[in-house]
């Protein structure tokens, strides 16, 4: 039985010259520096806005799960870690559909990317008062970039989750998570989207009873 061809073996020649494939694209070295140099941009675009490292309560928790409390969004994880575990599902499954070519690790980078950039726009002072306006985040002052890198974390889990179960068992656990965020928090991903752009008053006011 001939040897399998391992990814740093040679694998033919050009001109004479053994030629040898490289690591698996996922494994090489440039996504992951472009994804290093993205989320350091990041975290400094949310310093220049003057975003917090962490709750000016000084406490350092990991997880807040009162999202009616000072503390949401200024921690780690909060219960809208969640929300953006499904926008990471949901972005997987369009970028496979809209970039089949391009392979896993850059397609990851794009999605962080578009993740990266709506936290920052998630927390100019423009969005933060619309929230304040038309949401039921009536004390909403933005994240932390502690939350912020919490929830790209949460986002990029996403993501990995919707690779490994494929598109039904993905639409599945995605319905299942909004279904249990609205018992939760009466809040989830579609909701907050819904809010954002077209509030509904009856809505809104539901939001407010807890």
């Amino acid at each position: 039985m001939a040897e399998p061809v391992m990814a740093d073996k040679t694998v033919g020649t050009a001109g004479g010259s053994p030629v040898r494939s490289g690591p698996p694209v996922f494994w090489r070295h440039e996504p992951w520096g472009a994804m290093a140099a993205l989320l350091a941009g990041t975290i400094y675009q949310l310093r220049s806005q003057g975003r917090l490292w962490w709750c000016a309560c000084g406490q350092m928790s990991l997880w807040s799960g009162n999202t009616w409390s000072r503390h949401n969004s200024q921690h780690l994880f909060d219960p809208y870690s969640f929300t953006h575990m499904l926008h990471g599902m949901a972005l997987c499954g369009i970028l496979v559909w809209l970039c089949p070519r391009v392979s896993l690790a850059w397609r990851l980078w794009v999605a962080v990317f578009i993740e990266a950039v709506w936290e920052v726009v998630e927390n100019t002072d423009a969005v933060i008062q619309r929230y304040r306006a038309v949401t039921a985040s009536l004390d909403y002052l933005g994240d932390t970039v502690a939350n912020s890198l919490g929830d790209i974390l949460s986002f990029g889990i996403g993501v990995a989750i919707a690779r490994y179960l494929g598109f039904w068992r993905s639409l599945a656990l995605f319905l299942v998570t909004e279904l249990v965020l609205v018992i939760w928090i009466r809040d989830s991903l579609l909701l907050n989207i819904l809010m954002l752009l077209s509030p509904v008053d009856a809505i809104r006011a539901w939001q407010m009873v807890h």
